[in-house]
């Protein structure tokens, strides 16, 4: 993620391959010439053979006496006929307008569009190609733009995810919904298996059953996995882990197990880092047994926050970061700044944002908006929008607007939330920046903190939506970052709930289809009425088109 516009453009340009001079390109032969040729007129001369076909053998066929028999028939149709066909007309293609509208909300295209660009389009002939040379500057910049949004669309383990058994499953006994997508669940298996095994595991028969464990994906026999490998070794701090995820109902009981998965896992870590040097598999089980203990260690510091124990969970996420300072990826400094932020330190919160919030680090939702809301803080208290208006902004309101532009061309999906335009769900435990995803898990925890200072939540209100006025449309690039990726609202489908109501931006333009087929479901439905209130004038009118047509 770049932060200026400059830079972004000009690390596109170093990364994108010099493009051949056009002078330089070879000549096509005459063959080459000849087929670009007739690709371009091959549709219109078979059109104008077809027509002159059609001309020479209008004796033979009797064109003339078909249609006047055509004519005649047309003529013998009672208006009850036409209304008939009108109104299943209008009723078929209203059947269509609300099939494509539903399909459009749920899915983001048109039904009608997608199968005609897939199945009949390449039936059709009409596969685009193109001579170009890869090299040029618009496969380049296409290339480079398909690696940028590969990049803005990984999803992210979220630095905040509930505990589950302790607050999703109760979401699920109080209100009968899953929280929780099999995708995300899916993911979160993945992240269990890459950080709490490795290839060692089979020295020890507890960690044999976990791994199986950490591959189950019913609940229950995950639990009964996890109870038979403490059978095995009662220092199983996976098993631990296990226990204080999935089976504890409270946060009172995962902190219990959490401690005694720390006491397990501080042994093992001390062990395995005896053992390091002595072969490549010790070394990947020292790095398996790091990645327990700092998850374990977090996850006791976001029980000691729930519980109320701020300033203990501040002193171990502090600990965790200086004596683990590689393991930034599972940006721990997000949860850091929401517990400082429940302390209102913040000048602390101004030191950590100071050294993340840079231009060479990934940024996300909680820096962004953070770094706004400090700056929000100067001036929300005594901030009006006709007091503005009337004298103009200060410097300090200049800089607090300008970071709320910036946190929004970020993620636009915040505000809404923040601003209560939006209900929130509980977050899911894995993110997509700058999508839903996220804004969800940040207003979720830090709706309080802008409630908390006064004011902060009108300023946003009156500037937010500004933003956009500096964004181009549509998005060909963006203003302070990169342009919006677009694969956002697939993503976000997956990682949420299916009772939630994603939030789309940009809005998506309706398909020519929903269109298409709400006008000819209007325009037949009221021909219909029309043929049924005055059939004469409407039977007139219809014996009247094939007379125009014939002459």
């Amino acid at each position: 993620m770049a932060d200026g516009d400059g830079l972004g453009e000009a690390a596109t340009a170093a990364a994108s391959p010099t493009a051949p001079a056009p002078g330089m390109s070879p000549p096509l032969g005459w063959r080459e010439r000849l087929r670009a040729g007739l690709a371009g007129t091959g549709a219109s001369l078979w059109f104008v053979a077809g027509l002159g076909l059609l001309y020479a053998l209008r004796v033979p066929l009797r064109l003339c006496e078909n249609l006047a028999a055509v004519t005649v028939f047309l003529n013998s149709l009672t208006p009850k006929f036409y209304v008939a066909l009108t109104g299943t007309s209008s009723l078929i293609s209203g059947l269509i307008f609300i099939f494509e509208w539903w399909y459009f909300h749920k899915h983001g295209t048109s039904f009608i569009e997608q199968v005609s660009v897939n199945h009949l389009r390449p039936l059709m002939g009409g596969t685009e190609s193109s001579i170009s040379d890869p090299g040029s500057p618009s496969s380049s910049k296409e290339s480079e733009t398909n690696r940028q949004n590969l990049s803005e669309c990984k999803v992210w383990r979220n630095p905040l995810n509930l505990f589950r058994g302790a607050e999703y499953r109760r979401y699920t006994w109080v209100t009968g919904k899953e929280p929780l997508t099999y995708y995300d669940m899916n993911l979160s298996a993945q992240d269990h298996q890459t950080f709490f095994t490795c290839d060692t595991d089979f020295l020890r028969p507890s960690d044999t059953v976990m791994q199986k464990a950490w591959r189950e994906r019913n609940p229950p026999a995950r639990i009964k996995a996890a109870y038979q490998a403490l059978e095995l070794n009662n220092d199983c701090a996976t098993a631990y882990v296990l226990l204080a995820e999935e089976e504890a109902t409270t946060i009172v009981d995962a902190e219990r197990l959490f401690k005694q998965a720390l006491k397990a896992g501080e042994t093992i870590y001390r062990r395995s880092q005896q053992c390091q040097h002595q072969s490549p598999q010790h070394e990947a089980q020292l790095r398996r047994d790091t990645n327990v203990l700092v998850y374990i260690k977090r996850r006791l510091a976001m029980c000691a926050r729930k519980l109320g124990r701020i300033r203990e969970a501040v002193k171990i996420m502090r600990d965790l970061m200086k004596e683990f300072p590689p393991l930034t990826m599972l940006n721990i400094h997000e949860n850091l700044l929401e517990s400082l932020l429940e302390l209102q330190a913040y000048a602390d919160v101004q030191a950590v944002l100071a050294k993340y919030d840079d231009i060479s680090l990934p940024k996300s939702a909680a820096i962004c908006y953070t770094a706004a809301l400090l700056k929000t803080r100067t001036v929300s208290d005594k901030f009006s929008p006709e007091t503005a208006s009337r004298r103009g902004l200060s410097t300090a309101e200049i800089n607090a607007v300008e970071a709320i532009h910036r946190a929004v061309e970020f993620n636009p999906h915040v505000p809404k939330y923040l601003l209560e335009m939006k209900s929130l769900i509980l977050p899911p435990e894995h993110i997509l920046k700058r999508g839903d995803s996220e804004a969800i898990a940040y207003a979720f925890f830090h709706l309080q903190h802008w409630k908390r200072i006064e004011g902060a939540l009108n300023l946003l209100q009156c500037t937010w939506e500004g933003t956009f006025r500096m964004i181009p449309y549509p998005l060909e690039k963006g203003h302070l970052f990169y342009p919006y990726p677009s694969c956002t609202e697939t993503a976000d489908r997956e990682l949420l709930p299916t009772f939630h109501h994603v939030s789309v931006y940009p809005k998506k333009e309706l398909p020519f289809f929903i269109h298409f087929t709400a006008g000819l479901c209007s325009s037949t439905a009221m021909i219909a009425l029309l043929t049924h209130q005055f059939p004469e004038i409407m039977g007139v009118f219809a014996k009247a088109v094939p007379w125009c047509l014939l002459t």
